[in-house]
């Protein structure tokens, strides 16, 4: 299993980080050690800007390579939602250097997902809306119907570089409101209303 991320696929995301939009998708690797399913989250020791990235999750459900955009909505039938936990100092380093982000963002744990899957048959993404709550205050809203490129876009085009496997999980991009945590926050993440994350920062 591996995760597969995407990133700017919010154009407001884009401009709060100060990058350009994208011309095609953007993706990065975290290792099967970054999920974590239930569970508290340990802030780790070797950030101090640790920031939250809440995204809608799909699963892949076949093997695919070189899937044409117009198949690709049969490779997926569930969404959920994740956190794309960030080291946004670490990552700001390793842009200054130009090196690679792994270490920002593929440490130990830093993909929790929700264990409560939704069936796509019922969740219409262009009437969608998941928020993301620090403390029980809302920090981020997004709406799929806002992606830059579309999940079927996003898993045509991931399907020409690597094959996609059953069990793969797919983070869409994250929306505008990004923002650091601190240890004794409770993050909490709704689709359409339906809590369906909550994590503790310890």
């Amino acid at each position: 299993m591996k995760i597969i991320c995407i990133g700017r696929n919010y154009a407001d995301h884009a401009k709060e980080m100060n990058s350009p939009l994208p011309t095609e998708p953007i993706y990065f690797l975290k290792p099967d050690t970054a999920l974590l399913k239930e569970g508290d989250f340990y802030y780790p020791k070797f950030t101090k800007e640790l920031h939250f990235e809440c995204e809608l999750v799909v699963r892949i459900d076949k093997v695919g390579k070189y899937i044409q955009p117009k198949f690709a909505s049969k490779y997926y039938s569930q969404f959920t939602l994740g956190i794309d936990f960030t080291a946004r100092d670490i990552q700001q380093l390793c842009k200054e250097k130009g090196l690679p982000w792994e270490r920002a963002k593929g440490f130990d744990h830093s993909a929790p997902i929700s264990s409560t899957w939704v069936d796509k048959q019922n969740v219409d993404l262009e009437n969608a809306t998941f928020q993301l709550f620090q403390n029980g205050e809302l920090k981020q809203i997004g709406h799929p119907k806002d992606f830059i490129f579309s999940i079927d876009q996003l898993i045509a085009y991931v399907s020409q570089f690597i094959t996609l496997k059953t069990g793969d999980l797919l983070f869409t991009g994250t929306p505008a409101g990004v923002g650091p945590v601190q240890i004794g926050d409770t993050l909490t993440a709704a689709l359409n209303g339906q809590e369906l994350l909550s994590l503790k920062i310890k």
